[in-house]
């Protein structure tokens, strides 16, 4: 397991550019489909654009720290609203309420621990897999008829303005917008530290929920999972460089994303060669192939909705 250092220079791990192509995007006709999160790319999108937003994450990544170290974090429930903001130019995009449901009783698995595949985690994982506490809860659903075949990471599906649907209540409510992404991406999420009037989830209709439009391998609900964490604040398990970091203790070091489902156990070539924790949502395996956040990724997690975390708003008393 990797040491957790945040040292200054860490922290400028969050707004270099990685060495790897950090979304790997990957075409429909591609042989092979492989997961593509643009949360990273946006992220540094967001950076060049706000100068002050790299201040603003530096001084959450320090609360957090020092919120984990101190034993700072949320006592209490966290029961989180969802509106889910449907645009869609067909029929088929105008995914059903069933389908939306499926994805929010899924975020519930997951963050709950009662998964069935929650299992599966090797004994050499059991000792760190972690049962988060966050519930989820449909607030309301959105629907927009749109002319545009396709939605780009530029948060135009967020803008009134862009044809899209601003968020309801962003500062108490977590909105997730499902629509046709362009480039295979699945989706993409808003770092804490973010504006208001963008933030929350990006999830490709065909990565929604498990049923109606989900497309496997991407067709159990993980896509929201992963963005979700993000939204959460934490990062790709490989820190978005070769060997990087994810600011997180209990979870190995990984060369760079993995794809599909990797055989256990998946060695690294980082320092020391760990098994990498190839189940874990924050890498990019298939669906089925990825099951488990870590007990030190649930105190990051915690630390955000802890009394001046950047998401207390949504800890209920």
């Amino acid at each position: 397991m990797k040491k957790l250092i945040l040292s200054a220079s860490l922290l400028m791990l969050l707004f270099s550019c990685s060495e790897n192509n950090s979304t790997d995007l990957v075409s429909a006709t591609d042989e092979v489909a492989h997961r593509g999160c643009a949360s990273h790319d946006v992220l540094l999108n967001n950076l060049n654009d706000d100068p002050t937003l790299a201040e603003r994450m530096n001084q959450i990544e320090t609360f957090t720290k020092n919120a984990i170290m101190e034993g700072r974090l949320v006592n209490g429930k966290i029961e989180i609203p969802v509106v889910v903001n449907v645009l869609y130019k067909t029929a088929a995009e105008n995914i059903s309420l069933a389908q939306i449901q499926s994805q929010i009783d899924v975020l519930n698995k997951d963050f709950n621990g009662t998964n069935t595949d929650f299992n599966n985690v090797p004994s050499m994982f059991s000792t760190v897999k972690a049962n988060i506490g966050i519930t989820f809860v449909l607030d309301a659903v959105v629907r927009k008829s749109t002319t545009k075949s396709s939605w780009r990471t530029d948060d135009s599906m967020k803008k009134a303005n862009k044809g899209g649907i601003a968020p309801t209540s962003p500062t108490t409510k977590l909105n997730l917008w499902v629509c046709n992404l362009s480039g295979g991406i699945l989706g993409y999420a808003q770092f804490p530290g973010g504006s208001s009037a963008t933030d929350g989830v990006v999830i490709d209709n065909n990565a929604m929920g498990t049923n109606g439009t989900a497309t496997a391998p991407f067709n159990l609900g993980r896509t929201a999972t992963h963005e979700v964490g993000h939204w959460m604040n934490l990062r790709h398990i490989w820190g978005d460089a070769t060997c990087g970091s994810d600011f997180v203790n209990d979870t190995p070091s990984h060369n760079t994303a993995n794809y599909g489902c990797p055989s256990f156990p998946h060695y690294s070539t980082c320092s020391g060669t760990p098994v990498e924790m190839t189940m874990n949502y924050m890498d990019y395996t298939n669906d089925s192939c990825m099951y488990m956040f870590t007990n030190d990724q649930k105190s990051r997690m915690l630390a955000i909705f802890s009394s001046g975390g950047a998401r207390n708003s949504y800890a209920q008393p």
